[in-house]
């Protein structure tokens, strides 16, 4: 028995949402690296927001953050890589 005419699952997926717009304590700054480690990957390249899920205007004050925290060494520009 087919779930749908063309014999495919249907899959749901979770509405992503802004964390910053939900929660506006949470605070985006570039002196706590340990909020900012969670939109980059492990490479060191900052997530995007289509897979993030923030709002373009967090979204642009994470990215100047991050760049931020770069420039001061608390993040670093590229993650270690495999040997």
């Amino acid at each position: 028995m087919n779930p749908s005419p063309r014999g495919k699952k249907r899959v749901f997926h979770r509405r992503k949402y802004c964390r910053f717009c939900a929660d506006s304590s949470l605070p985006i700054d570039y002196k706590n690296p340990k909020s900012l480690k969670s939109f980059i990957t492990e490479r060191g390249k900052i997530i995007p927001r289509r897979i993030s899920g923030t709002c373009a205007k967090h979204q642009r004050a994470i990215t100047r953050e991050i760049k931020r925290a770069r420039t001061i060494a608390l993040l670093p520009y590229v993650g270690k890589p495999d040997n």
